[in-house]
């Protein structure tokens, strides 16, 4: 009981800080890949949309510029 004590107040090794900070960097880098997920289907979203559009509006006569 002792040293489950103890194991709670010890200051880690360098080890485990390395381990720690690395399973940070990972789930900070599967976040950021996320975000560029989403920002990607942004851009294609609205590249469909502006095509789209573009096209309505020269079908109906009217000059894009």
């Amino acid at each position: 009981m002792i040293d489950y004590l103890k194991s709670w107040f010890r200051q880690p090794t360098p080890l485990e800080l390395i381990t720690r900070e690395l399973a940070e960097a990972y789930i900070s880098r599967l976040g950021a890949q996320t975000g560029a997920d989403f920002a990607h289907s942004v851009v294609d979203y609205n590249t469909a949309r502006i095509k789209r559009l573009e096209a309505l509006l020269s079908h109906h006569g009217k000059d894009t510029k």
